[in-house]
């Protein structure tokens, strides 16, 4: 099965960098391999829509403002039940694009080829000051889905 992690968020505005954080720690990993590609979907993520065709599975992380959570509340959404039907025309936030518009897109490109098979990490953050430093609880919630992540391709065993 192969496999996309897209991590989003802007690598300047402190916890917004968390699905960043978590791409660069599984890079290190060495999972980027034929089953599993990771793709840094921070500021210019449109482009990399069209690198999803061929993937039977995509994992998002991505940071979540206004949850009522506490700061680095970790949040494990299927991405069907959060889906917002398809926008022509994204709004943009603090980074290129949003992880609901990513798949709104993706669908819209893919076609038949769009894979059934999506989760979401979502870590609740308050802090998107212009900082490259993440907080200790949006950090540690990184590291808790950089584990998630590891233990469902071993699953799959694609790494």
């Amino acid at each position: 099965m192969k496999t996309a992690i897209m991590g989003f968020g802007n690598p300047v505005r402190s916890d917004d960098a968390i699905g960043i954080y978590v791409i660069e720690e599984l890079s290190k990993t060495a999972v980027n391999t034929e089953e599993v590609s990771i793709f840094d979907m921070g500021t210019s993520a449109f482009e990399v829509l069209f690198g999803l065709k061929g993937h039977d599975k995509i994992i998002m992380v991505d940071a979540v403002i206004n949850s009522n959570e506490p700061v680095g509340t970790l949040f494990k959404v299927p991405a069907e039940e959060v889906l917002s039907a398809p926008q022509d025309d994204p709004l943009v936030f603090l980074h290129g694009m949003k992880w609901d518009q990513a798949l709104s897109y993706a669908k819209k490109i893919l076609g038949e080829s769009y894979p059934k098979d999506i989760s979401v990490y979502l870590i609740a953050i308050d802090n998107t000051k212009l900082e490259i430093d993440l907080s200790a609880p949006v950090k540690d919630a990184g590291d808790k889905v950089v584990e998630y992540i590891l233990d469902e391709l071993r699953q799959l065993k694609v790494s």
